[in-house]
């Protein structure tokens, strides 16, 4: 399964951080299960539902552990392709919560409507990520088996009613279905009712930045023009300065001054050394 929009595809791909460590968290524990007893890990990493009080963080920690070889890749090969353009347009804490929450949506839906069986694996988070990219891009070619293209909001769709139905009409099978329902239905509550603070306070921290900005680089309290690129700063470099003092802003908004590499402090006592010059 392979993808490509308007907005990136194949040429410019490139794996996000939080992607790259979900990969190596999720084989290296494939990996120690194989050394280890996969029983012994199984017993302990899995939801078990008879278990939820003695071993809660099950909860958790089943959504890295993967039965077998066919289960982890498959799982893997969905983050490693749905999860990069997700991560580039939320942010990699963004994507990480929203990632668990899905995975939580799986085990909480399958505990309440289908508690009999261990649950492992990461479908349920995956299965949430596939309808993130369905609703940001749903018009993006998926190509099933690297041949047949068909748009994300029909593969998806299709995805939803065969897991449905599966959730429904087949218990007691090796797959998780109930699981995997969840994390559709808690993917889709979670981006509905929009309550990703990084969404959120995007327009606030730009209103924020773009006032602090002007803050340090107004000259002789001039008011700040209403389009910087209308001519309203004297050079194109001084354009181009603020437009990294924007982005320094809306870094230190959301990850604080601390995270600031020396270069964008140097931009930043550029722009002050300016202002102290222009007064």
């Amino acid at each position: 399964m392979v993808y490509r929009t308007d907005g990136f595809g194949f040429g410019g791909f490139t794996l996000t951080p939080m992607v790259k460590k979900l990969l190596f968290a999720n084989f290296g524990v494939f990996l120690i299960t194989l050394i280890l007893s996969p029983r012994f890990v199984l017993e302990w990493l899995a939801f078990r539902p008879d278990h939820v009080l003695t071993r809660p963080w099950g909860a958790l920690t089943y959504m890295f552990v993967h039965a077998d070889l066919m289960h982890v890749l498959f799982n893997m090969l969905v983050v490693f392709f749905f999860g990069p353009p997700l991560e580039s347009r939320w942010g990699s804490n963004e994507f990480f919560r929203y990632y668990l929450v899905c995975g939580l949506g799986g085990v909480l839906l399958a505990f309440l409507l289908a508690p009999a069986a261990p649950i492992v694996g990461a479908s349920a988070a995956c299965y949430g990520l596939m309808l993130a990219f369905a609703m940001n891009w749903p018009d993006a070619p998926i190509y099933v088996w690297g041949i047949f293209p068909v748009q994300a909001k029909w593969l998806v769709g299709f995805l939803f009613l065969i897991t449905l139905l599966n959730a429904f009409g087949a218990p007691g099978g090796p797959v998780a279905h109930m699981a995997h329902l969840g994390g559709i239905v808690a993917g889709f509550v979670y981006l509905k009712a929009d309550w990703r603070p990084r969404e959120k306070l995007a327009a606030l921290s730009q209103r924020r930045a773009r006032a602090r900005r002007f803050a340090i680089v107004s000259r002789d309290g001039e008011a700040p023009p209403d389009d910087l690129r209308a001519g309203g700063w004297r050079t194109n470099d001084e354009g181009a300065l603020l437009d990294g003092v924007d982005r320094v802003l809306d870094k230190i908004s959301a990850e604080g001054i601390s995270a600031l590499t020396p270069e964008e402090r140097g931009l930043l006592d550029e722009v002050s050394r300016r202002n102290r010059t222009l007064k």
